[in-house]
């Protein structure tokens, strides 16, 4: 198994190219299944949670190339011969769920296993099934499967979520565009992925206003068509180089990077000392001499704080002066980055969803072990910030959702190399 060795080699300084948004790209793959028309995504980012989508796609009868070295998906989806998505594949991602909205629109039919991914939390499919029953499907839960249909087809309905789940308002604003008549989906989430599918939605016919506030509406329409579409800017692999220049010093600008994606974040890091500015390409990051300010997070849907960079700013706070407290409100058990940043020498105590963390002059280096995701690179964060060297183990992770991450942190002056497992 791959291991990535990082050694603390100083401030960075240069250029990151930020890639097209995972979680975006996850969702808008799925609705090929809404046409028999060819649908095209640009900018699209070169992951293994990508192949694992294609993989499912591919299983259900889509056709899905993919060109320029990845970053173009080609799909058509004319020829649907299989409506059942099996544990083998769905097990190794939650996106997975989403094929189910958009097969019952089209097909009447589906069956979805559970979905699996990073060990964070139970994230349960509850709102999914409510929000679609309430489109008029049928849906039982058998041997791990969701078998759903929609013998009468959908129906438009005013759909109420007791969360703004993100995959819960995707898969229902993607059976809504071909149910009859008006859906309104309200405490719907407002993620820029959200605005991102209804935009390439509406590019394939579907009528849809709201997309970004708290209230979606959807007219249903007979089909949908073909289309083209760019993967928005990924946000959480820009708050993570971010990170760069803030924990090691030194000036890095983010190709690619917008304020708006960020927002919340940004307002963090400038509360810690930490220099954000708007440049014609992206986000120039700097950091003055000194160590940053302990600053409070609470995580929250968008436009607040976004769970997905907890554990990096996590490994900021590590070397911060001052305490700063950490709430975790999205996922519970999503602190387990914490013991392994401890084995390097920081100070933190975590008591159900809180950590607090008090900093440390340095970080030593040390051998650790990756757990999920983002818990992978803000173990790599805080390696380039310690003394010493850090070999981060586990990483298998770190490829669903960071592309070419060596290759971007040496771009910028790091001291970090992949080493192969046997």
């Amino acid at each position: 198994m791959d291991s990535i060795l990082v050694t603390g080699n100083g401030p960075l300084n240069g250029q990151i190219p930020i890639a097209g948004a995972k979680n975006a790209c996850l969702t808008l793959m799925p609705a090929t299944l809404l046409s028999e028309e060819p649908l095209t995504l640009t900018n699209a980012p070169r992951l293994s949670d990508i192949k694992t989508m294609t993989q499912l796609l591919q299983s259900l009868g889509a056709e899905v190339s993919s060109l320029q070295d990845g970053q173009v998906q080609a799909m058509s989806s004319h020829n649907i011969d299989n409506h059942v998505a099996e544990y083998d594949i769905v097990r190794k991602m939650r996106a997975s769920n989403l094929v189910l909205g958009p097969m019952l629109a089209r097909l009447g039919q589906a069956v979805v296993s559970l979905p699996g991914g990073c060990a964070i939390g139970a994230r349960p499919m509850d709102l999914h099934i409510h929000g679609l029953e309430a489109l008029g499907a049928e849906i039982e839960l058998k041997e791990g499967y969701l078998h759903a249909k929609a013998p009468r087809g959908l129906k438009g309905a005013e759909i109420e979520l007791s969360f703004a789940s993100v995959g819960a308002t995707e898969n229902i604003m993607m059976a809504a565009t071909l149910a009859k008549g008006t859906t309104v989906i309200r405490n719907a989430a407002r993620e820029p992925e959200i605005v991102d599918l209804a935009d390439c939605l509406k590019k394939m016919g579907a009528h849809i206003d709201g997309a970004g506030s708290s209230s979606i509406i959807i007219e249903g329409v007979d089909r949908l068509h073909g289309a083209t579409h760019p993967v928005v800017t990924d946000r959480i692999e820009l708050g993570t180089y971010m990170l760069a220049p803030a924990i090691c010093g030194g000036e890095v600008e983010l190709l690619g990077g917008r304020m708006d994606l960020v927002g919340a974040f940004a307002e963090k890091l400038d509360q810690a000392g930490i220099n954000v500015s708007e440049t014609d390409k992206g986000l120039l990051v700097s950091r003055n001499n000194g160590r940053v300010k302990a600053v409070d997070v609470t995580t929250e849907p968008f436009p607040g704080f976004p769970t997905d960079l907890q554990a990096q700013m996590m490994a900021l706070m590590c070397t911060a002066e001052g305490t700063s407290v950490l709430e975790e409100k999205i996922f519970e058990n999503r602190f387990m980055h914490a013991p392994e940043l401890t084995r390097m020498g920081a100070n933190i105590e975590v008591h159900g969803g809180t950590a607090t963390v008090t900093g440390v002059e340095r970080l030593k280096g040390a051998p650790v072990m990756a757990t999920d995701l983002r818990a992978s690179v803000s173990l790599i964060l805080a390696g380039l910030a310690a003394e010493g060297e850090t070999l981060v183990n586990r990483v298998y992770h770190l490829d669903r959702g960071y592309e070419h991450v060596v290759r971007k942190f040496s771009g910028v002056g790091a001291k970090i190399e992949r080493i192969k497992g046997s």
